[in-house]
């Protein structure tokens, strides 16, 4: 028998199901920018609450800094400002409550019942009641001093603090969009894969996987529609991100095109599906899938490369003005018809995510 390796020993049992320490270096990668945000912000309120206001002990300052930022990416200023009222909402309960009472276990359920109902009347965002109470918890059962309106002062020194470091030295958001993005156009080329062997193959289990691929781009679609609002709501208080401002106009429509050309990508997979369910093959019908899916990608690399754009359009153009059902399978079923029809609006989207106006792109249909 071998000996045991001594290190496999001591290393956690994650280590040994999986665990990949190079997907914790991506992790930090990520959030490298939103970690120092954090430090700095923190320490700078409590640097003022200390030495400028001098309170000895600043707790307040420093959570409602750190808690108020975050290591999620989306760090609008919208989503700031939420935060920092809600705890600052929580301290204030506390701060009328210890006029009342002294700190203790029933008291404290007093005050966290109250502290939940009001914010939870205040704001429909079920975060606002929790940044609540915590915060009226680390007020109620902090020690007294003299004055204990210092402990909101705290609050709104944290608070301003997140703020300025929210727009003075913001996170970069392209790198996160970007990823988004390139996520979202991935799984709709993989959709469309699925949808073109499932008619080239006549395989209605194909067809059905295509199906299930488009229906669960919403997801991926929604993330990087959430990404981009956080980095348009920063770059309108961040001088630093104001050159951004038309890159992220450009994906805006990138971003809301595909959004329609997706959810057209659904009706086209769905009838695919139904046309496949005789088993015969449809050749004619997946090279078209199959250049429409290529057309895409070309899309795609409009998303970092504006240059690219022309080259999209004239593809889809070409594809576009094919798109006459009665032409193009003049002795096909009704189904078969039905999928190309369904391509037309689809092609479209994608023309205006590639920069046409929708009018134009419109026009290169052929009449039906």
């Amino acid at each position: 028998m071998s000996e045991s390796d001594p290190l496999t020993e001591v290393l956690p049992a994650r280590w040994h199901s999986g665990y990949r320490p190079r997907v914790g270096l991506l992790r930090l990668r990520e959030s490298w920018a939103a970690i120092a945000q954090i430090v700095i912000a923190a320490s700078a309120a409590y640097g003022i609450a200390h030495v400028l206001i001098g309170h000895t002990t600043p707790l307040l300052a420093v959570t409602v800094t750190i808690s108020s930022l975050g290591l999620l990416r989306d760090a609008r200023p919208s989503k700031v400002i939420q935060t920092v009222a809600g705890m600052l909402t929580g301290i204030a309960i506390s701060e009328i409550a210890l006029l009342f009472l002294r700190p203790g276990w029933w008291e404290l359920a007093v005050v966290l019942t109250l502290t939940l109902v009001i914010a939870r009347f205040i704001s429909p965002s079920p975060g606002f009641p929790i940044s609540a109470a915590i915060q009226s918890a680390i007020a109620f059962m902090l020690p007294l001093g003299t004055f204990t309106g210092m402990r909101i002062l705290d609050g709104a020194v944290g608070g301003i603090m997140a703020l300025l470091v929210t727009a003075l030295l913001p996170r970069n958001p392209m790198r996160a969009i970007l990823r988004d993005a390139h996520i979202a156009f991935a799984d709709a080329d993989r959709a469309m894969s699925r949808v073109a062997q499932g008619l080239r193959r006549g395989d209605r289990l194909r067809a059905e996987r295509g199906l299930q691929k488009a229906r669960e781009l919403q997801t991926p679609l929604g993330v990087w529609a959430t990404s981009l609002e956080s980095g348009r709501a920063i770059s309108q208080v961040s001088p630093f991100l104001r050159a951004r401002r038309q890159q992220l106009a450009r994906l805006v429509r990138i971003q809301e095109a595909m959004d329609l050309a997706t959810r057209n990508l659904r009706v086209v997979a769905r009838r695919a599906h139904y046309a496949v369910e005789d088993g015969i093959e449809r050749p004619a019908l997946a090279d078209l899938i199959g250049d429409v899916q290529r057309a895409t990608a070309l899309v795609a690399e409009c998303l970092e490369d504006p240059s690219c754009e022309q080259d999209a359009q004239d593809a889809l153009c070409a594809i576009a003005r094919r798109l006459d059902p009665a032409e193009l399978l003049p002795r096909a079923q009704l189904g078969d018809q039905n999928v190309v029809v369904s391509l037309r609006p689809m092609v479209v989207d994608l023309l205006v995510a590639a920069g046409e106006a929708r009018s134009d792109a419109a026009h290169e249909l052929p009449r039906v």
